[in-house]
């Protein structure tokens, strides 16, 4: 499985450039010019994340190019305007950090705080969350949490002295007391303050179903945000961590004899729901991480190995001689132009894609955690 998963790999990155990268399915369809996005910066995450692992100087060079080509001498970067407002706008900001310590250029620096200006200004709910989007009012996503919050506590600790660390820790602690659901332990996929999206309960506030890909967004982001906590923030990394474990606890529970979850997670009996790859992937990334972090106790590691080797078995296939990942839900949210509405019927309807970073970054994230497990092994 290595092998394919290398050559897999390879293949993605021989084809792909940082005006047309082969993975960016939603920019291929929408006929329109690449930009600063959240779905190159998964993937050039993962690019990164394997060079530290393979020291192989083909990926820090690939990652190096495709950023470079969007970051301006002045910090400023191509097609990324921060008063948009767009959290997703924030996630590619993950990979500057790393840059800018492997490669020394100042402007990915000054890049890092092009970003942060955005955070900073972010719009937020009452609470104290971020938005989602400044189109999106009032609304909390738990893609929102993956998308900002690791960048912002890794901003905080290495260039703030910490001073807002506090801030991002609770914005984590609101989603818990308020998207969480109780009977099931886990959470909806958006939330809205004002009550009046067509798709919130007027009561809570809260959208219809869990769907696979949020769920798997959020335990990223608690992963990867405890990851980046400073020593001094002990007592709330084990609140994070306990907050983390009981989602995994909990979501085990609907893990399909495959090792997949279903797009919607709860209902895989009913008709048109299927086994989805990136949620899927996501959650054998954060799973294994996890065990490799500490946070959850080494009994956990199967959960994610298993879903990692159903993915492969049940999705990654060759085709006239190219390898492929497919059963990968292009898209999902809630309101906009689409009425997206939360229901079942909705999340079971989006476009299902091959070879979408989406699925393919967290993958290869996957792929780098049973990397990690073999070479401990091997001490």
């Amino acid at each position: 499985m290595m092998k394919i998963l290398d050559r897999y790999i390879d293949e993605l990155l021989e084809k792909s450039t940082p005006q047309a990268p082969i993975w960016n399915i939603e920019k291929i369809r929408s006929g329109k010019p690449s930009k600063w996005n959240y779905i190159d910066g998964c993937m050039i995450k993962a690019i990164l994340e394997l060079y530290h692992i393979r020291k192989d100087e083909r990926y820090l060079d690939f990652a190096d190019k495709f950023i470079d080509y969007f970051v301006r001498d002045d910090g400023s970067i191509d097609s990324y305007n921060p008063e948009d407002y767009n959290i997703d706008n924030v996630n590619a900001g993950k990979t500057l950090f790393d840059l800018y310590k492997l490669t020394g250029k100042e402007k990915y620096r000054k890049a890092i705080d092009t970003v942060y200006s955005q955070v900073k200004n972010q719009p937020r709910i009452k609470a104290g969350n971020f938005w989602h989007k400044k189109i999106y009012p009032n609304q909390v996503w738990l893609d929102g949490l993956y998308m900002g919050q690791p960048f912002y506590m890794q901003y905080e600790v290495e260039y703030n002295n910490c001073k807002n660390c506090m801030d991002s820790y609770n914005q984590f602690i609101n989603v818990y007391k308020t998207m969480r659901d109780e009977k099931t332990g886990l959470y909806y996929h958006g939330y809205d303050e004002s009550r009046e999206m067509f798709w919130a309960d007027k009561e809570t506030g809260l959208s219809k179903n869990f769907w696979l890909r949020a769920l798997g967004w959020y335990s990223m982001a608690l992963t990867d945000t405890i990851d980046v906590m400073p020593d001094s923030m002990e007592e709330q990394k084990q609140k994070l961590a306990e907050i983390y474990k009981d989602l995994i606890d909990s979501i085990i529970k609907f893990q399909d004899e495959s090792g997949m979850w279903y797009q919607v997670v709860d209902k895989g009996d009913l008709e048109g729901n299927y086994l989805e790859t990136s949620g899927s992937a996501i959650l054998a990334y954060a799973i294994m991480k996890s065990v490799r972090m500490g946070i959850l106790d080494e009994s956990y590691f199967k959960y994610g190995e298993k879903a990692f080797n159903g993915i492969c078995k049940k999705y990654l296939s060759e085709k006239d001689g190219e390898l492929q990942l497919d059963g990968i839900c292009l898209v999902a949210g809630l309101g906009g132009t689409g009425r997206r509405d939360g229901t079942y019927e909705y999340y079971i309807s989006e476009p299902i894609v091959q070879n979408e970073a989406k699925g393919v970054a967290p993958l290869i994230l996957a792929y780098i955690e049973i990397l990690y497990k073999e070479k401990a092994a091997e001490k």
